[in-house]
């Protein structure tokens, strides 16, 4: 049986069911991963490159720059592909792999959010010994623990699935390959890989958020018993850009998690999805580069370098 589902393959259905809209989602969904890969890659080099960049907190947002590009780039293609062909099919392994790959890269986002505020906490409530504590060492374990989790989250999960069979109508009414719609085609018992991925997910949401929570609560505090306007201000607007995209992130999982599971919510559960796998991993660069003194510094720095070092080029080639 197993030797068998290797060689199943499954239809994902993705926006079909509208298809005078095949090539404006594919306009649409083509400048979302490109301004994903653009806005991401562009800011790991600008934190790689600026000195002034070289901190705890930016390196935390290169590596969420990573997961955000990763994350995306396991979904986003195969959803481009699907709207211009007629042949939505994708082999098992190819969507196992395919789910491997989105829960390592989604549990890791899920996890780094949580370490970038530990970070702004540490910041905050302790300015003094900041640099004592967020030493080189320390970032280093707190970048790998979203990592390995993810990694053994995806695993788990993924083994389960592999001890499923496919017998019947393969056909998955999403665009990308999640737990939930590879089980529900499923013709063996998916009991346990269902209340597997439930824990796991329950899990990964209720502790990030407890220490998301916890650590915001006592910046919060920090914040308003300190005595001068301006470094309350200071302090809000280090945290702006961080609140903004936990907000997006799980108000968006949350979102999906009151769905209700029956046969009109699909569009609902579809749409949820793309904005969870596609639109945020676009949005967090432009909320960090937008809102984010540091970042718009560097690239005027970076410019101006840029724009002088053509011209010192040019005169030389005069």
């Amino acid at each position: 049986m197993i030797i068998a589902t290797v060689f199943t393959t499954f239809t994902l259905l993705g926006f079909s069911e509208y298809p005078d809209l095949q090539i404006p989602l594919f306009l649409l969904f083509l400048t979302v991963y490109t301004v994903t890969v653009v806005g991401n890659l562009g800011m790991i080099m600008i934190i790689r490159v600026s000195p002034q960049l070289h901190t705890p907190m930016y390196f935390f947002l290169s590596h969420l720059s990573f997961v955000d590009f990763c994350y995306s780039t396991t979904v986003t293609p195969k959803l481009l592909e699907n709207l211009v062909v007629e042949d939505r099919t994708i082999s098992f392994i190819g969507c196992i792999v395919q789910f491997l790959l989105a829960c390592i890269f989604a549990v890791s986002e899920t996890f780094m959010l949580a370490v970038m505020a530990y970070d702004r906490f540490v910041a905050v409530c302790n300015p003094l010994l900041y640099k004592a504590v967020m030493s080189q060492k320390l970032c280093a374990s707190l970048v790998a623990g979203p990592y390995s989790w993810g990694i053994v989250s995806s695993l788990t999960l993924t083994y389960f699935l592999l001890t499923l069979s496919f017998c019947g109508s393969n056909v998955i009414n999403n665009f990308v390959c999640e737990h939930s719609v590879i089980v529900s085609v499923s013709c063996s018992d998916t009991y346990i890989s269902q209340v597997l991925c439930f824990a796991i997910a329950m899990f990964n949401e209720v502790s990030s958020l407890v220490i998301i929570l916890t650590t915001y609560i006592f910046i919060f505090v920090t914040v308003i018993k300190m005595p001068s306007a301006g470094g309350r201000q200071k302090a809000f607007s280090t945290c702006a850009s961080h609140l903004t995209a936990i907000t997006i992130f799980h108000g968006t999982v949350l979102f999906l998690y009151c769905v209700p599971n029956s046969k009109n919510s699909w569009l609902i559960i579809k749409v949820g999805s793309l904005f969870y796998t596609v639109v945020i991993p676009m949005l967090n660069p432009l909320i960090y580069s937008l809102r984010n003194k540091d970042v718009k510094e560097s690239v005027r720095k970076l410019i101006n370098h840029s724009i002088q070092t053509m011209e010192i080029t040019q005169m030389f080639m005069d």
